[in-house]
């Protein structure tokens, strides 16, 4: 269920804009969609998980239940508009940045930072098993707050 005016600050050249990039990916054009698009890359390259964007929706007066943004996290995924992270078992981040790079995870406070592709030198990979191409390789560098000052 979405609230019954959109943003002001969702213009109709946005709602046009983003209608093209979720039509271009192959996704039908909901309302929920192109507000939680708008979000999304309103800002642009960012990182977020499911559970702060439902906080930013509700924030926002978009009123979705979490299975409608687990499942446009997801779709904007498969087609291509979003990677996913996935840091550890507990938490996965969905980033707006779907070029090729890594990343910093810093521990303590539950965020990653963008590391260009070229910046880091994967000197080596083993072979893949028979039947499978490597696809890519996703470098996350897990930092804690240095005691140096």
């Amino acid at each position: 269920m979405t609230s019954p005016q959109p943003r002001a600050d969702l213009t109709e050249e946005t709602r046009n804009r983003l209608a093209t990039k979720l039509g271009a990916a192959g996704l039908r054009v909901t309302e929920p969609r192109l507000r939680l698009a708008h979000l999304l890359f309103r800002h642009g390259n960012r990182h977020v998980t499911a559970e702060a964007l439902l906080d930013e929706a509700h924030a926002s007066g978009l009123r979705v239940s979490q299975a409608t943004v687990y499942n446009t996290l997801n779709q904007f995924q498969a087609a291509g508009l979003l990677r996913q992270v996935q840091v550890d078992q507990a938490r996965s981040y969905f980033d707006t940045n779907i070029d090729v790079h890594h990343h910093f995870y810093v521990e303590g406070e539950a965020r990653l930072i963008d590391i260009a592709a070229d910046a880091v030198d994967v000197a080596r990979l083993p072979d893949s098993p028979a039947g499978y191409d490597v696809d890519r390789v996703e470098v996350i560098i897990r930092l804690d707050k240095s005691d140096r000052s």
